[in-house]
């Protein structure tokens, strides 16, 4: 199955909002609804690649493009690295696309990018995946993140970081590990300028335990169908906030999985795989 979905995957460039970006793709390409993925950092569209493909042969229109300055894509001109800046691309690239509504899987920082398109566009929201993120009421930022955000350390540390380095940092912090391809492909991508990038976007976002309320009150008055997958080892981001979002998102559905870390789609990809399929529509 993991073959035959691969095989149905596509890739090309897509033009949009001043740059043209990554773009993977499965299923009927004229679509007007679809599965649209949104990458962390650090990642790329290449994380979500087996899961498009799998959406993709359910019959489903999938898809992932690097944010800029990640993956294969550069920021265009004036491009503010920013929440809302991010959000603002995950539109123009959607409008490009002629999608009009959307079942939403977020990640890591893809959460706050997309929640933030998603909370203004709710009556276009079909449904909410998330990954190993949410609305973190309380949460302080991890040891890596407070780095980054601390002026000239930031720096030292992001033109220090060899691919050895890199991995044995996200490898060591993994209950299980990561596939090595998946962390050296995540390392290829982890260029000078998407290290920027990630000082840029870190540096202008406060700390996600105090979500902007609008944000909030938008999502729980859109109450989506949505569906929670989190590593139970997740260095990063306690798995014990993955019940709290039925706090905000009361018809939540939620699945903890003991033995994965930050990345379960890469540690547990059937286990992913089988769920978000069981839930979408």
């Amino acid at each position: 199955m993991a073959t035959e979905a691969a095989a149905g995957v596509r890739r090309r460039r897509l033009a949009a909002a001043g740059t043209s970006t990554r773009l993977v793709e499965a299923g009927p390409e004229e679509a007007s609804t679809a599965v649209v993925f949104v990458h962390g950092n650090p990642g790329s569209a290449d994380d979500w690649e087996p899961l498009v493909g799998a959406v993709g042969a359910s019959g489903r229109r999938a898809l992932a493009f690097d944010l800029p300055d990640f993956g294969e894509t550069d920021a265009p001109a004036g491009f503010e690295h920013t929440v809302f800046g991010y959000a603002a691309f995950v539109g123009e690239a959607l409008g490009a696309l002629g999608v009009e509504r959307v079942h939403l899987v977020v990640h890591d920082f893809g959460g706050p990018i997309g929640l933030a398109w998603a909370a203004p566009e709710a009556a276009r929201l079909d449904s909410l995946t998330l990954i190993d993120i949410g609305i973190l009421p309380g949460y302080r930022w991890h040891r890596m993140a407070r780095i980054w955000r601390t002026p000239v350390l930031g720096e030292l540390f992001q033109a220090t970081t060899t691919r050895r380095a890199f991995r044995a940092t996200i490898s060591r912090a993994e209950p299980r590990g990561l596939p090595r391809p998946f962390l050296e492909r995540m390392y290829d991508h982890y260029d000078r300028r998407t290290r920027r990038a990630v000082l840029r976007l870190y540096r202008a976002t406060d700390d996600p335990g105090d979500p902007p309320p609008e944000l909030v009150a938008a999502l729980r008055a859109a109450d989506p169908p949505t569906l929670v997958i989190w590593g139970g080892g997740d260095p990063y981001l306690p798995s014990s906030y993955a019940e709290r979002q039925r706090e905000f998102l009361p018809r939540a559905e939620v699945h903890v999985l003991p033995h994965s870390g930050h990345w379960p789609f890469a540690d547990d990809p059937a286990e992913v795989e089988r769920l978000l399929l069981a839930f979408l529509p």
